[in-house]
């Protein structure tokens, strides 16, 4: 078996993993703030963390995988004033903080699902203040100081403060709102006191005074509890890398009373693993009061949601995604191609049976695929390899599925069901399919004709074409082409939704 080798961001380098626990995986994940809907740019991250639980279960590994929920705490920037971001969303929602967080975890959670995010534990930051309050207390006496705003880590008592970011100097971790009374520049809240004359809807009571927890702290807690420490990976979006991640070391080693970081476990994780940014042609996206990509606009123009996930594993996690329609549209070509060369495959009447030859390429592809995955995540490539193997004329059926299903274990479509893994049970019909043709044909928002019409035209069209009446049967087309419909003769589905931007 190959070595998996991932980019370790504290280190800047590949590392073989190497599991604390043997036979055992610990993974958390930097969850959304759940006080709007998820632009697709928060999405990456996900789909990104799960291709490495995959990865990891692929490689025999029993994993664990928090993503956590941040619904208190995250203020409207990195910054240690300010409003927070569930409370000023109730306030203009006019619902309390709590239906806030609830309403938009629920949809998070159900863009994860039409991504095939696998499930994962989701631990909610409001469920462990009482632990966080402990923490504080804990590492007080020898890390912070308090102030009238609240309780703030002084970042010179660890250190290697800022090795992660490669941050050395008051402006790399100090990019944050000036706080009257901190010491460093860099310095960051455990406790922020709810200010005198305001009550906040989620506040509690502390040694330091009613109030609520900062940001990094939820992280440090839940990950302590829910996985002890150390763990085997962290990961995050590559924002994290700055602030957020680096404040989370500071805690954990000030918790558990470890030293410097040229040994990677004391930062609380022995990996650090952060994927690159989603961009626009305009450059990194970012959530706004105004319109922003989220899945369900990808839905309501046309495209189903695992084009999107597609076209994040077309790119190597580490570099940066470009977005734009007409990428998402290639990607849904190709997973088109794909469901469609599965669904022929599905007819054809073979041996159900493997032959030398299946065996012997079959041996050689699943190798290739543990290569390219070990190889840091290399989807990209394990695309290409998946492309050339489903489409080669040499193989039958039985064996182009077992492949298959071998290599989406890690890629996540779920465009079978698991079936083939016994090729045996191989069955000469599209029930082997989990997903078709049809499945990926989502009719755009906008989209004004209905299927019984588009049927109805596609109807008089054949009967113009046998009559051999071609000005009708162009112009019918062109009808169809007007609406968004595009007509595709000699094809079983035999039309399909034009999407445009």
């Amino acid at each position: 078996m190959t070595d998996l080798r991932l980019f370790n961001s504290l280190t800047r380098q590949l590392e073989t993993f190497q599991p604390i626990r043997p036979g055992k995986a610990r993974v958390y994940t930097c969850g959304p703030t759940v006080y709007n809907y998820q632009h697709i740019g928060n999405m990456r991250a996900y789909v990104f963390a799960d291709t490495l639980g995959r990865t990891l279960r692929f490689k025999g590994y029993e994993l664990t995988h928090v993503i956590n929920i941040t619904d208190v705490g995250h203020l409207t920037s990195d910054a240690d004033a300010g409003e927070d971001k569930m409370e000023r969303m109730a306030a203009r929602e006019g619902r309390s903080a709590w239906d806030i967080a609830k309403f938009y975890q629920e949809d998070f959670e159900r863009d994860l699902a039409r991504l095939n995010v696998e499930p994962k534990k989701h631990p909610r930051a409001t469920e462990y203040v009482e632990a966080m309050i402990e923490w504080g207390k804990r590492i007080a006496v020898k890390h912070c100081y308090e102030l009238d705003s609240g309780l703030y880590f002084d970042v010179t008592t660890v250190a290697d403060y800022g090795r992660l970011a490669r941050a050395h100097t008051d402006d790399g971790e100090g990019r944050i709102e000036t706080v009257e009374g901190k010491r460093n520049a860099a310095d960051f809240a455990i406790w922020r006191k709810t200010p005198p004359g305001e009550t906040r809807q989620m506040e509690w009571d502390s040694p330091w005074g009613r109030g609520a927890p900062g940001w990094h702290l939820e992280c440090s807690v839940m990950g302590e509890a829910l996985l002890g420490f150390p763990f085997d990976i962290h990961t995050g979006g590559i924002d994290h890398r700055e602030i957020h991640h680096p404040n989370e070391i500071a805690q954990n080693q000030a918790y558990c009373c470890t030293n410097g970081l040229d040994l990677a476990e004391n930062s609380g994780a022995r990996i650090w693993m952060h994927n690159n940014f989603l961009v626009e042609r305009a450059g990194k996206m970012s959530k706004s009061s105004g319109e922003f990509l989220r899945l369900q606009l990808l839905v309501d123009k046309g495209y189903h949601p695992l084009a999107y996930r597609m076209l994040c594993l077309q790119a190597h996690y580490r570099s940066e995604l470009e977005f734009s329609w007409e990428g998402l549209g290639a990607s849904l070509t190709f997973l088109k191609r794909w469901v469609g060369q599965l669904e022929r495959l599905s007819r054809h009447n073979t041996p159900n049976d493997l032959s030398a030859r299946d065996r012997s390429k079959l041996e050689r592809f699943e190798r290739e695929v543990e290569e390219a995955i070990s190889d840091d995540l290399n989807t990209p490539k394990l695309l290409a390899l998946a492309n050339g193997f489903m489409f080669d004329v040499e193989l039958r059926p039985v064996a182009v599925f077992k492949g298959f299903d071998h290599v989406d274990q890690i890629l996540g479509l779920g465009l079978l069901q698991h079936l083939t893994r016994n090729p045996m049970k191989l069955a000469a019909s599209g029930a082997l399919l989990a997903l078709n043709r049809t499945d990926l044909r989502i009719p755009p928002m906008a989209a004004t004709i209905t299927e019984p019409k588009i049927k109805s035209i596609l109807a008089q069209r054949k009967e113009a074409r046998s009559a051999r009446d071609f000005a009708t049967s162009d112009r019918l087309r062109d009808e169809l082409a007007a609406q968004g419909v595009e007509v595709m003769d000699g094809d079983p589905l035999g039309w399909d939704w034009k999407l445009g931007e």
